[in-house]
């Protein structure tokens, strides 16, 4: 008798826990406070992210997702946080970030909304006998594009709403695997290379600008005016 369907069961329970914990990690960002521990938790997203991207890449046995996920695990676990970590002062870490939008209660009860909205816009694409890997990336996949949107509107600091724009890719990321395993490998490498340049423009202009100013609140620069 074959182990195929056993191990296709396991693949996909290792994948719903990969994704239930990519989830948890986008809820994280809606309740840290502190800039250092969000960039750690966009860190462990990304490394679930490279994890399903495996464990996807294993079943379809696609070289094109071994590569994602490789290139994720390079990208987004070790250069974007080290060049985060060299281009943005120590003081934006070491202080907490507690300028936002709402309160943490209040954005979390807008988070769960926001996956609701995410879980019932992708469930007619999942009615007509889509595969046990796209019923699970699909949806969360989705709803951590929405989460990293949300991060990007609610938060008042520059450096987290950078972590919210890196987290909404890792969310469409999430999603694409599933829906699209031939993905080229040109294509992720390009956004790859994307992301790169983003961070590391990011990290620099924040640095500039926190040298300048003294601080990275979104609406206090808003309010500059030119001399």
């Amino acid at each position: 008798m074959s182990d195929a369907p056993t191990s296709f069961s396991l693949l996909v329970q290792l994948n719903a826990l990969s994704g239930g914990l990519f989830l948890l990690a986008a809820f994280g960002l809606m309740a840290m406070r502190q800039v250092l521990a969000s960039l750690n938790l966009f860190v462990f997203q990304s490394v679930l992210l490279a994890a399903s991207a495996l464990l996807l890449g294993y079943q379809y046995a696609s070289a094109h997702l071994f590569t994602v996920g490789a290139i994720t695990l390079g990208v987004k676990s070790v250069l974007i946080p080290r060049i985060l970590r060299r281009t943005v002062s120590k003081e934006v870490y070491a202080r907490r970030e507690i300028s936002q939008v709402f309160n943490i209660p209040s954005s979390l009860v807008i988070a769960v909304a926001l996956v609701l909205v995410a879980y019932f816009a992708t469930s007619p694409l999942l009615s007509s006998g889509a595969q046990s890997f796209v019923q699970i990336n699909l949806p969360i996949g989705t709803a951590g594009l929405l989460l990293g949107a949300y991060a990007i509107v609610v938060r008042r600091e520059a450096l987290p709403q950078v972590i919210g724009i890196l987290s909404m890719e890792n969310g469409a990321l999430f999603a694409g695997v599933s829906i699209a395993p031939d993905l080229p490998i040109i294509a992720e490498l390009a956004t790859a290379f994307d992301v790169l340049v983003i961070a590391l423009v990011m990290g620099l202009l924040t640095r500039r600008i926190h040298e300048r100013l003294g601080t990275t609140a979104v609406g206090k620069m808003a309010a500059l005016r030119e001399e």
